[in-house]
């Protein structure tokens, strides 16, 4: 995977909130990323593996339907997808965040959250 300049990474946010996803493309797009979303976890799914470089980040919600966030992620490890995967929700068990623990997630966050947070948290993954 390139090195990508911290101003323009490629995110991918799957959520099955309409609201949720277009805040992500103004909040994190007006940053300089370019952000692409996926309504729930077989769309993402699917827009990675046809290209598993085309996107640096992939940020998901848990609670999608059709795949949700952990299914997703069990997929993407699978297909050993080079980017970092935040998992963005608004209630975990502990066993569902154990499973992503499990599974290397490189954040997990909880519902809600400001989009300054989102924003630095980002730039600094």
């Amino acid at each position: 995977m390139r090195s990508p300049d911290p101003k323009n990474l490629r995110i991918l946010y799957a959520d099955d909130m309409q609201e949720l996803r277009t805040i992500a493309e103004i909040g994190l797009g007006g940053e300089g990323h370019l952000v692409s979303c996926a309504e729930d976890g077989s769309i993402a799914y699917k827009m990675v593996s046809d290209d598993p470089s085309a996107f640096d980040i992939v940020i998901s919600d848990h609670h999608m339907p059709n795949m949700n966030g952990l299914e997703l992620v069990r997929r993407l490890r699978a297909m050993r997808y080079p980017g970092k995967i935040i998992i963005f929700s608004s209630e975990l068990s502990t066993e569902t965040a154990d499973a992503y623990q499990s599974l290397g997630v490189d954040r997990m966050l909880f519902k809600p959250i400001e989009l300054a947070v989102l924003r630095k948290l980002v730039r600094e993954i």
